[in-house]
């Protein structure tokens, strides 16, 4: 494996890179704070939603990001996601709705769009898709993909003779790794990033990791990340508290071991530790 830094990028099918470290703003609707702090500690990756109300704020902090850099940053350095629910599903309303994104963005195009869930059903699931190939080869949107897509679902794709999506984003954490689903992406070159890679907290001061994180002189959050990103993962950790933000980033002074890894792969609880929704079983 590469030595992991702070800049290592993952390529994508589509031919673009991806930064292997993202700043998660769910539930950040002040999140100019966050994101400046994330871009100054060398974070180049924001991952956003429609559903997370934020499009509006995240463009301004980027824009206010490149303004004050001197030069030194560009919009093309920073990867910028937003993602479609299932309620506005179907053709249409895609182009639409991705459109209106834009424009609260205020930017000229998205790094990565995504299928939020697939909770709209086979018909609007592949009209959705078609869509955003569509914005994708009219330059709206670099690279497109799906989130908490289970191997059905990515097999309708691939049935309907459409292109496999080039990312699959997914809960995952040591509680909840969803292996048999991660080792498919991989055989099909499917880029994975992992959201929830804190848990939501649930877990942060179980003995294991905390034994772990004295091990290292880390806390238990740096931990979990660093245990995402050499699984290959991209890796979101969420936060809207600037230490945290840049606490979450220290994570490239130390390698977990085969034997920390053994460690935290056996605390797998299958779908049960899912600590968020868990949409790959829709049918």
């Amino acid at each position: 494996m590469a030595k992991l830094a702070i800049s290592s990028t993952v390529m994508l099918t589509s031919g673009h890179t991806m930064p292997a470290l993202g700043l998660g703003v769910f539930q950040n609707h002040d999140c100019a704070d966050a994101i400046k702090t994330a871009v100054d500690a060398g974070y180049r990756h924001i991952d956003s939603a429609i559903y997370y109300r934020n499009e509006k704020e995240v463009g301004e902090a980027v824009r206010e990001a490149v303004a004050e850099s001197g030069g030194n940053l560009k919009r093309e350095d920073l990867f910028i996601t937003s993602k479609i629910m299932s309620q506005n599903h179907g053709y249409d309303n895609t182009i639409k709705t991705v459109q209106q994104s834009l424009k609260r963005f205020k930017l000229d195009y998205l790094d990565l769009f995504l299928i939020h869930d697939p909770y709209s059903g086979t018909q609007k699931r592949l009209q959705t898709w078609r869509a955003l190939i569509k914005l994708r080869d009219e330059g709206k949107l670099m690279t497109v993909g799906v989130s908490n897509y289970g191997q059905h679902h990515i097999e309708e794709i691939k049935s309907a003779g459409l292109e496999t999506p080039a990312v699959n984003q997914l809960e995952l954490h040591p509680w909840c790794q969803q292996r048999s689903l991660v080792e498919y992406c991989f055989r099909n070159n499917i880029a994975v990033q992992a959201y929830s890679p804190l848990t939501k907290g649930v877990h942060l001061k179980d003995p294991v990791l905390v034994k772990l994180a004295k091990k290292h002189n880390k806390d238990t959050a740096q931990i979990l990340i660093r245990w995402s990103l050499q699984k290959g993962f991209i890796c979101l950790p969420k936060s809207s508290t600037p230490a945290r933000v840049i606490s979450n980033s220290q994570v490239y002074d130390f390698e977990l071991d085969a034997e920390d890894m053994r460690t935290l792969d056996s605390l797998d609880q299958g779908a049960d530790g899912a600590v968020t929704w868990h949409p790959v079983t829709a049918p």
